[in-house]
């Protein structure tokens, strides 16, 4: 091989190391809400619906950039976009740490997920000129991984991190860091093996600029595809568990109804992230190589995603902490570690020139779950209202039995679901 396709090779890992650096913040911010909810309850003297649509800033402005971004990084290209957005994140973690009000606070989660919203879409778009074939489907992988990672850091060192320096100092230092991030992102990153000297990886071609006129053709193909909609209402019905309950309300049910400690909980959400990091990889192997079928692990998880709701709905104040560990890790492999599963079913729907389209599409739904759902759990209990300064079992009893109806939805949309994997 040549001494110049080997440095080539090389170097690509830097560049994921760095882009994988900043996708764990994506993760981060995305889930922080949940362990620093009581001090943001108590700092800016919010309700349970303030504290939703606070933490819910993030999911706005992150929700409404997934299609804008792959045009973005498509005429300015990985680099400038990266870090052009991490900047803006970095700022918004900065802000967040130095608000005094509530307003100023949902601003900053809002200039926060603005930041992060480019991160995944370029990404990828970088790694489709660096690896090629079976590499890059491996790449983007390890990347959700890499995610999942930060959703870890999110939980347990957070709560720490918290109990240490308070929360404000902690996000103070997180945009800090995320600024010296950036400027390496600026020094190592490229678009292209060829704009640092090195032979191209990958022919000529493979990643053709798409216009703004091919893109809100393919949008509306993928929009009339009858079978893209059960995929897309369950991403749906998935965001609203993931994002209002699991990233915001499962750290404060914990802690109040089963009177944990901030890190005890922490640990418990962790296993969210382990079930997404490890469970992820193993779901797609039975997809591809064992069940060969999308559809029969998708309403697998979601029959495993039915029954944990309802353990936690008849035994709501009562089950075992081993137990809790066992439930969030199987909802973590039935809501996170499904993710990917169907994304390849969404993208099997419609020819490969529009892969990127048709994922992009359908991952506003999850985020569209979230901005409902987290103002919105945060409604119904303060409708129950609190005893002393927490709030009591039955109002969590009262969300857990929705998100069991949800579960049971997401079920009957999949049952409605096309198989798009193509048997050999």
């Amino acid at each position: 091989m040549d001494s110049t396709l080997k440095r080539a090779l090389m170097y690509r890992w830097f560049i994921f190391a760095v882009l994988a650096a900043q996708y764990l913040f994506v993760f981060f911010h995305r889930v922080c809400p949940a362990v620093v909810a009581p001090e943001l309850i108590r700092s800016f003297n919010i309700s349970g619906v303030a504290l939703g649509v606070l933490a819910s800033g993030y999911f706005y402005s992150y929700a409404a950039m997934q299609i804008p971004v792959g045009i973005i990084t498509d005429y300015w290209g990985t680099k400038k976009t990266v870090t052009l957005f991490a900047l803006i994140a970095a700022l918004g973690s900065i802000f967040f740490g130095l608000s005094l009000t509530f307003g100023f606070a949902t601003f900053s989660r809002i200039l926060v997920g603005l930041g992060v919203s480019a991160m995944f879409v370029a990404s990828l778009k970088v790694f489709a000129n660096w690896f090629k074939g079976i590499e890059f489907a491996r790449m983007s992988s390890l990347l959700m991984a890499i995610g999942g990672v930060g959703g870890l850091v999110a939980s347990t060192p957070l709560a720490l991190l918290t109990e240490q320096f308070g929360w404000r100092g902690t996000f103070l230092v997180i945009g800090i860091i995320t600024i010296l991030l950036t400027v390496v992102t600026w020094l190592v990153v490229v678009d292209r093996p060829e704009e640092r000297g090195f032979p191209a990886i990958i022919e000529a071609g493979t990643t053709r600029p798409t216009n703004i006129r091919d893109i809100g053709r393919d949008i509306a193909m993928v929009l009339r595809e009858k079978h893209f909609w059960p995929i897309a209402i369950w991403f749906f019905f998935i965001g609203t568990s993931i994002f209002g309950f699991f990233q915001l309300w499962a750290g404060p049910y914990l802690m109040d109804t089963y009177r944990l400690s901030k890190p005890a909980a922490g640990n418990i959400l962790t296993m969210i992230y382990f079930s997404m990091i490890f469970g992820g990889p193993l779901l797609g192997h039975f997809s591809d190589n064992i069940l060969v079928s999308r559809k029969k692990v998708l309403i697998g998880c979601a029959i495993i995603h039915v029954i944990c709701w309802l353990l936690m709905y008849m035994y709501y104040q009562s089950l075992p902490i081993l137990l809790l560990y066992v439930i969030f890790f199987f909802m973590g492999l039935a809501e996170s570690g499904i993710a990917p599963v169907g994304y390849a079913a969404t993208k099997e729907l419609f020819p490969a020139g529009m892969a990127g389209t048709s994922i992009g599409t359908v991952n506003l739904f999850p985020f569209l779950g979230g901005v409902i759902f987290q103002p919105g759990i945060g409604l119904i209990l303060d409708r129950v209202g609190k005893v002393g300064a927490i709030y009591p079992p039955y109002a969590y009893k009262i969300v857990i039995l929705i998100f069991f109806i949800i579960s049971l939805l997401g079920l009957v949309c999949l049952l409605f679901s096309k198989e798009t994997i193509r048997k050999q």
